[in-house]
């Protein structure tokens, strides 16, 4: 008998490969290659179980570049561009592809960052006292962040992301946004520093459907050391 479980692993499987029908088992060979996760799939336990972080990289981010590279197999110049470039300039990707290029490509770039994000509970450091003065400038203190992200991942209607960004409303050097699907910052031009999924993908088999609760969790193993290393890579006024 298959239990929740299997039927989850079975359906997630699915899901990947719905980001451009037909194409994730053909596993067509491209420029784009899925890199190893950068520390253990256990690492971010209790918040992130292995299972989940095996899953959510070895099947659906291997999906998106599997068929990141099946979209531009006929746009060779394209397909020699970095991903950041092609994420950056998505109007103007050929239109016979473009909507495959922004979920596949959009979907690997998405996720290439979302790992480095995440370190080991307790060892991905605190903001800098550069980004903790944009944060109190722009959010009132890290507890008016938290709760200004949150917001935007929790009202994340469906599948997408939540980001803290460079540049916020009425001049603050800070804010957070949302995007749908594999939508990335990057299309509105935006320098990112930190997202979260909220893919159920990314949270289904601990946390069911309580988004809340995984968004609460995950800010235990976000990776402030590379976040103030975005902060200092942003573009300069």
């Amino acid at each position: 008998m298959l239990t929740r479980r299997d039927l989850f692993k079975s359906a997630t499987a699915g899901a990947a490969g719905l980001a451009f029908p037909g194409l994730a088992a053909a596993q067509p060979k491209g420029p784009f290659v899925l890199a190893p996760l950068p520390y253990p799939a256990t690492d971010l336990e209790p918040v992130i179980d292995a299972e989940t972080m095996t899953i959510h990289h070895d099947r659906h981010h291997q999906a998106y570049v599997t068929n990141l590279n099946a979209a531009l197999a006929g746009a060779p110049d394209w397909a020699a561009r970095p991903i950041e470039d092609i994420v950056r300039n998505i109007a103007t990707v050929p239109e016979a592809v473009r909507t495959a290029v922004r979920n596949n490509g959009g979907g690997h770039l998405n996720h290439t960052w979302f790992w480095r994000m995440m370190a080991k509970p307790g060892t991905g450091g605190a903001p800098s006292a550069e980004l903790s003065a944009a944060i109190d400038a722009s959010f009132g203190s890290m507890d008016g962040f938290k709760k200004a992200f949150t917001a935007r991942a929790l009202g994340q209607f469906g599948s997408g992301w939540a980001w803290l960004v460079v540049g916020g409303a009425d001049g603050k050097p800070l804010g957070v946004s949302s995007t749908p699907n594999q939508d990335s910052p990057l299309m509105e031009g935006k320098h990112t520093l930190l997202g979260v999924d909220v893919w159920e993908h990314a949270y289904y088999l601990k946390y069911r459907n309580v988004r809340a609760k995984y968004v609460e969790a995950w800010f235990q193993v976000v990776n402030w050391n590379h976040v103030n290393e975005q902060y200092t890579r942003r573009p300069k006024a």
